[in-house]
């Protein structure tokens, strides 16, 4: 900051007028994605009940199977979560016996990851929840809708950095 800058009067609105209101929160693409969020994990709570599996652990046991033998940081980037999350996740997983961790044959300071036969048997009985909670989200839009919906949603949030995950 230089001298002069912290000189520099303060502008303030004349007396009587009304500073700028933000705008609506429905107008708020934030709020709306954090407001669809929200529907999504209440519909999972519903459909997924006496899994005992969370959205996030779901996640990353699903991105297990379906790319085994990954290790914990390219599990975190799949599923959008911070190192510290993910390892807890994996911990949980781990402790129910639905993942295993093998030490890497090329570095031992790698862990690989496994979905086990308990785990896959799981993601065989929820997939069909899972489904249900993805059409009742979709459920207002037709079918042209929904995937023109999926294809903006994929777009948004394909370029997005995810703080505390590198790309």
């Amino acid at each position: 900051m230089t001298p002069d800058a912290s000189r520099a009067p303060v502008r303030r609105a004349p007396p009587g007028a009304r500073a700028p209101r933000p705008a609506s929160l429905h107008e708020m693409p934030g709020h709306l994605f954090r407001r669809l969020h929200q529907q999504g994990v209440a519909l999972y709570g519903v459909h997924a009940a006496g899994f005992d599996l969370t959205t996030v652990q779901f996640a990353a046991l699903n991105a297990i199977a379906t790319w085994p033998d990954s290790d914990q940081s390219s599990i975190g980037r799949a599923i959008a979560c911070d190192k510290a999350t993910v390892g807890a996740v994996l911990d949980r997983l781990q402790g129910k016996g639905l993942v295993e961790r093998v030490a890497d044959a090329a570095d031992r300071r790698t862990w690989r990851l496994r979905a086990t036969p308990e785990g896959l048997r799981l993601l065989e009985r929820i997939a069909p929840k899972v489904e249900a909670v993805q059409r009742d989200l979709l459920a207002p839009l037709d079918e042209a809708e929904a995937r023109q919906l999926m294809a903006l949603l994929s777009r948004l949030v394909g370029p997005l950095p995810v703080p505390g995950v590198s790309r």
